[in-house]
């Protein structure tokens, strides 16, 4: 008997070592951090055990007592039941299990039965084949089980990894990108806690359902200097956020350990997504200043197209009364009072000009007045006269406009955009209808004939400084028109919509009628 004890110690001394071999350390892939984390406890351990040894014990009493077979058949019975645990169980399983199998095998069916010695030297050989193979079996059974897991640990990371790198470009404004990207982290690696430290900024972000303090000089070391620290027992692990060589920033998890090759990518990808956040930043801090140095260049045209008219009759008139002092008083005050009203229009379309400068940032306080909607109308139609030209301009009014509580020189701002967006837009035969009417609310609605917006441009009408490129090199203008009117009438809580066709287009302004009055 002594021999086959001497395998059971090889065998089981083998095992202790691969098992070891087998061990992760610290920094081995996830895949055995999965193992571990869905490895079972010492009850299901015992209740393996307990069934494998009860395969044994069935196939025993099946087999020597209620169906007499031969000790081969009996054999690959056993080694078919040891496969069978090494596939669902593991290599430790099916390994006590073999040993179970090889004891009972030469207990009851190796003669002589019923002692654990072989009198015929040709089953030694037997037996320890039957132990060895269901030894190898086992392992190699068990081995294709881990590496199965592995396989699917590793493309969980992949995986991860992927989702993180998608949701990192599906952030939006919301909240600071950093707060965001912290909080994916932790969601996406099931992290218990996530602290990202930003060197730039020099604040701490945490996401996490478990709180993550005392180590904020260990974020600052890595961010400032690239170190790394690791906090085994209470599995932490803060390491360096780089681009390139520089660290931006420190990055500490809680949770799960890592392999480094996941930490890295993990890593990286933080790195990419603040340098894009960052990349985002400049390119609106640019074109913010791009844009305002475009508002500042479009409103002084603007500004020297308009007043060309008025300040040319200014000068005609008083050059004519110092060309010609003696003319009649008749003449003279006709003259003084051409200069008047350009000067008043000139005032007028300063008013404008900086009106509109300071309602374009789209923070506007509305000064409100019960006020007659149609009385507006006609007062910009009239103050609009040297630009109508002579043109039709046709005003329809229902016969008792309700009074409602308006601003009234930033609703005369507004319809006067649309009146004047309807002139340059339409041939200067064709007339322009004002309508007034009354319904859910109080509405103006501006039509001309042109030749209409077309369907893709008429959503994008409204924005800053925007310009059809079919016409914004044959027509003047600065693009701040309609977004002012539409800021205008958004203060009023009202609302500005567009419907155009071919020989028609026409701008709906809808006031709700129970405005207050007062400021907001």
């Amino acid at each position: 008997m002594q021999p086959v004890s001497a395998a059971h110690r090889v065998a089981l001394s083998r095992s202790s070592e691969w098992l070891a071999a087998r061990k992760p350390t610290h920094g081995s892939t996830i895949a055995y951090n999965d193992i571990r984390r869905s490895s079972v406890t010492l009850g299901q351990h015992v209740s393996r055990l307990l069934l494998s040894l009860a395969g044994v014990i069935f196939i025993t009493v099946t087999g020597y007592s209620l169906i007499p077979v031969n000790a081969t058949t009996i054999g690959f019975a056993y080694l078919l039941l040891v496969l069978i645990v090494a596939s669902l169980w593991g290599f430790f399983e099916a390994s006590l299990a073999s040993i179970a199998a090889t004891l009972t095998f030469n207990f009851f069916f190796l003669p002589p039965v019923g002692r654990f010695t072989i009198a015929d030297p040709q089953n030694w050989v037997a037996l320890f084949s039957f132990l060895t193979t269901a030894l190898i079996a086992s392992r190699l059974s068990a081995e294709a089980k881990g590496r199965a897991l592995d396989a699917i640990a590793r493309q969980q990371d992949l995986e991860r990894l992927y989702t993180f790198s998608r949701a990192i470009l599906l952030i939006d404004n919301t909240e600071p990108f950093p707060k965001q990207l912290v909080r994916k982290l932790a969601e996406l690696f099931e992290l218990s806690a996530a602290v990202l430290y930003e060197r730039r900024a020099e604040e701490f972000y945490r996401a996490g359902p478990s709180d993550f303090d005392g180590l904020e000089d260990q974020l600052r070391d890595a961010a400032l200097q690239g170190t790394s620290f690791t906090d085994a027992p209470h599995n932490r692990v803060i390491t360096a956020v780089r681009l390139g060589s520089e660290p931006i920033a420190g990055l500490a998890l809680q949770g799960t350990q890592m392999p480094d090759a996941v930490l890295q990518g993990i890593a990286n990808l933080v790195a990419i997504g603040l340098e894009r956040a960052r990349a985002q930043d400049l390119a609106s801090q640019i074109e913010a200043a791009r844009q305002s140095e475009r508002l500042r260049t479009t409103l002084l045209d603007a500004m020297a197209h308009e007043f060309k008219t008025p300040l040319t009759s200014v000068m005609a008139a008083t050059t004519a009364l110092l060309a010609n002092p003696d003319q009649t008083a008749e003449s003279k005050t006709e003259l003084v009072k051409i200069a008047d009203e350009e000067a008043r229009h000139l005032k007028e379309l300063i008013d404008d000009a900086v009106e509109m400068g300071r309602l374009d940032t789209a923070n506007i306080r509305v000064h409100t007045e019960p006020s007659n909607i149609g009385e507006i109308v006609r007062e910009v139609v009239d103050s609009m006269r040297n630009v109508i030209d002579g043109r039709p301009v046709n005003i329809v009014c229902d016969e008792h406009p309700p009074s409602i509580a308006i601003d009234r020189r930033l609703l005369k701002l507004a319809i006067k955009q649309l009146l004047d967006n309807a002139l340059k837009y339409s041939p200067p035969d064709t007339p322009v209808t004002i309508r007034v009417y009354n319904g859910s609310g109080v509405t103006v609605a501006v039509t001309d004939c042109g030749k209409g917006i077309p369907v893709p441009e008429q959503g994008r009408v409204f924005e800053r400084l925007y310009r059809s490129p079919s016409v914004q090199k044959q027509i003047p203008g600065s693009g701040l028109g309609l977004s002012i009117a539409q800021n205008i009438v958004r203060a009023h809580h009202g609302d500005l919509i567009v419907t155009s066709r071919p020989g028609e287009t026409t701008f709906q302004l809808t006031l709700p009628a129970d405005q207050k009055g007062g400021q907001s």
